[in-house]
């Protein structure tokens, strides 16, 4: 199990770093997000959860529980993830409709326009 573990997290960062180095704005959104499923899945698996046992320690488990810091952890990076994704998608659109492309480029204005139309589009 440890395996699938590691490797879903492993190729959800590297899917991630893939994309936010494109350079377009969507793709850069997308691999932020799955980034973001990377750490939570990683800050979900510290918890050493274990099966069929209390999320806290009481009188009648085992010395077997699940920490919830975790859990509290990975909810409250869901909820803070799904704000910060929709506020990018929002910047992102709001170029996209200003500059008719959603590129993303580090050049001049001058380099950018040469760019394109040595690439014919």
């Amino acid at each position: 199990m440890e395996l699938v573990v590691a490797s879903s997290v492993g190729v959800l960062t590297a899917g991630g770093v893939y994309l936010i180095l494109r350079l377009r704005a969507f793709p850069v959104i997308l691999g932020l997000a799955l980034l973001s499923y990377a750490v939570n899945v990683f800050l979900f698996a510290t918890g050493r959860l274990a099966i069929n046992a209390p999320p806290v320690l009481n009188k009648y488990a085992d010395v077997a529980y699940s920490d919830p810091l975790p859990q509290a952890l990975v909810l409250t990076a869901i909820v803070i993830s799904f704000g910060m994704t929709a506020v990018l998608v929002m910047v992102a659109l709001g170029a996209y409709l200003e500059a008719d492309h959603d590129r993303i480029d580090m050049t001049g204005n001058e380099e950018a326009e040469a760019a394109e139309k040595e690439s014919g589009s």
